[in-house]
């Protein structure tokens, strides 16, 4: 299989999804187009492949990588708590560009958590980014698909520029819509924390929650 495959964006081909999600289950990276940009996948549960995102990005070795998943149960897997306002929050914006910080599961390795324990994790409104984690049936890594400090991504071609040879397979859907990231809430603190402000407005998340952010 060639490194590069065009998929449709909005029907994906569903071989070659399941030929991505089995490259993931061997422990190899996979970048895949989302709503905003290009990310890198890996098996957030495998050490090895969560520490080849570190090397071929190189990203700094405390920031923890953000996971996305297709669907809830995905998500319950993936944390050790799933509060009342993760829930109102989940019901309002997913899929969609929120991410929630939530406390780990202890099946995640602490590199993947920068050594703490929390874990960043959305539903991807993108047909092929959700097509991918089901296939997979657990959340997978999503941090973009980029050197650490550069540019995030909006099309395979970048993908390639920037990781060559260190990804198995770059799923090419197509230019990305770019834009903003997915805002970023740590649900651990009371207040709730703004970590990085993104494409969900910070006043709709306050509205959903009755509450002010910190």
């Amino acid at each position: 299989m060639r490194q590069q495959q065009r998929i449709d964006s909005q029907h994906p081909d569903s071989a070659l999804i399941r030929r991505a999600a089995d490259l993931l289950r061997e422990g190899k990276l996979v970048a895949y187009p989302t709503e905003t940009f290009y990310a890198l996948g890996a098996d957030p549960r495998n050490p090895a492949a969560v520490e080849s995102i570190f090397v071929a990005k190189g990203r700094p070795e405390r920031m923890a990588l953000p996971l996305i998943a297709a669907d809830r149960r995905a998500v319950l897997e993936s944390v050790r708590e799933f509060s009342d306002s993760a829930e109102r929050l989940a019901s309002a914006f997913w899929p969609g560009a929120l991410t929630l910080v939530l406390p780990a599961s202890p099946s995640l390795p602490p590199r993947l958590l920068g050594n703490g324990h929390t874990v960043g994790i959305r539903i991807s409104p993108h047909a092929v980014a959700a097509a991918l984690a089901g296939a997979f049936e657990s959340a997978i890594v999503a941090t973009s698909a980029n050197l650490s400090g550069q540019p995030a991504p909006m099309t395979a071609a970048e993908v390639r520029r920037a990781l060559g040879g260190k990804v198995a397979l770059i799923i090419d859907g197509g230019p990305t819509q770019g834009g903003q990231a997915s805002t970023v809430l740590d649900l651990t603190t009371d207040p709730p924390r703004v970590v990085r402000s993104g494409a969900v407005p910070l006043t709709a998340v306050e509205t959903v929650l009755g509450r002010r952010l910190g």
